[in-house]
């Protein structure tokens, strides 16, 4: 009789074991199951859920065309509930920060927030990218503004004279190739280049001077090109708080009711390891090969002179 009961619980703990085991695998096969068919068709089942759309923006500022399609699908995405931009980065070209910068705007536009957190560098173009946003947090080491644009060239026809060699453009108009590393930039032209700088610096300054709500007088004294580190720009109403990505979390959840477990999905970039020596170097082949002689656009970078 012992033998019978001890065999009968043995039983009932091997059926309650193998159920368990039935259930596990269930559960298994059937998250596989969903993920080969996400994988399969593309779709990201969190995705379709509300969710935080995370933004890295690093390196090198370009024309990103992976984070621009990205963002244009999100400006239409019902389920994008907030942003968050994630800035490390010491600028790039102006039109490269201008877009990233009017794509943000546009998903702000339909009252989805924006909230910008400054790494290690967010200056320039950096900067820019960061003006988009609703708040923008920063480390008080972090280095940030340098609001300005930049446009530089090389002129090395005194140099090709010694080596004995010339040079001969054919022109259309006095401006039209200018500035040349073949020959000294004219008076004509140093004027028309300056003014192009400008425009867009005055461009850069009125939207600096909107975002924070400042004067254009203030807004042009701080916007010297000069970079700031995150205490500083703090003082200076560049930024609105010293932290990091948990305080913009915190501040979407206190000011947006946005709860602090929803799903952070995160924007995938192809390629974010482009370098300043890259950005240099492929300017420089821009202004020197005669087969890619053309203006790639004014840069708003950060780059601190080399002793």
């Amino acid at each position: 009789m012992t033998f019978d009961a001890d065999g009968i619980v043995a039983r009932r703990r091997l059926r309650r074991r193998l159920a368990f085991w039935r259930v596990v695998a269930i559960v298994v096969i059937g998250v596989a199951v969903l993920g080969g068919i996400a994988i399969a068709t593309g779709v990201n089942p969190v995705e379709n859920r509300s969710h935080i759309l995370r933004v890295v923006v690093s390196g090198i500022v370009v024309s990103d065309e992976t984070i621009l399609n990205g963002l244009d699908a999100a400006a239409d995405d019902d389920s994008v509930s907030a942003v968050l931009v994630v800035i490390d980065t010491p600028g790039g070209t102006t039109t490269g920060g201008e877009s990233i910068y009017r794509e943000l705007r546009r998903i702000n536009e339909r009252d989805v927030p924006v909230v910008a957190v400054i790494r290690n560098v967010g200056a320039s173009a950096g900067y820019m990218i960061a003006l988009s946003a609703d708040r923008i947090y920063a480390l008080e080491t972090s280095i940030t503004g340098s609001i300005g644009v930049l446009l530089e060239t090389a002129e090395v026809s005194g140099l090709l004279e010694r080596l004995g060699v010339t040079a001969e453009t054919f022109r259309s108009g006095p401006l039209k190739g200018q500035p040349s590393p073949l020959s000294p930039i004219s008076d004509q032209a140093r004027v028309a280049t300056q003014g192009l700088v400008d425009d867009i610096y005055t461009w850069f300054l009125t939207l600096f001077a909107e975002r924070r709500g400042l004067t254009m007088d203030v807004a042009r004294d701080l916007a010297d090109g000069r970079a700031y580190t995150g205490r500083q720009a703090l003082a200076l109403d560049l930024i609105d708080a010293i932290g990091g990505e948990r305080e913009a979390l915190k501040w979407l959840a206190e000011t947006h009711g946005i709860p602090a477990n929803t799903p952070i999905i995160e924007l995938d970039r192809e390629d974010d390891s482009s370098t300043f020596f890259d950005l240099i170097t492929g300017l420089t082949r821009k202004t020197l090969l005669s087969e890619r002689l053309r203006l790639d656009g004014p840069i708003s970078v950060w780059h601190p002179a080399q002793n």
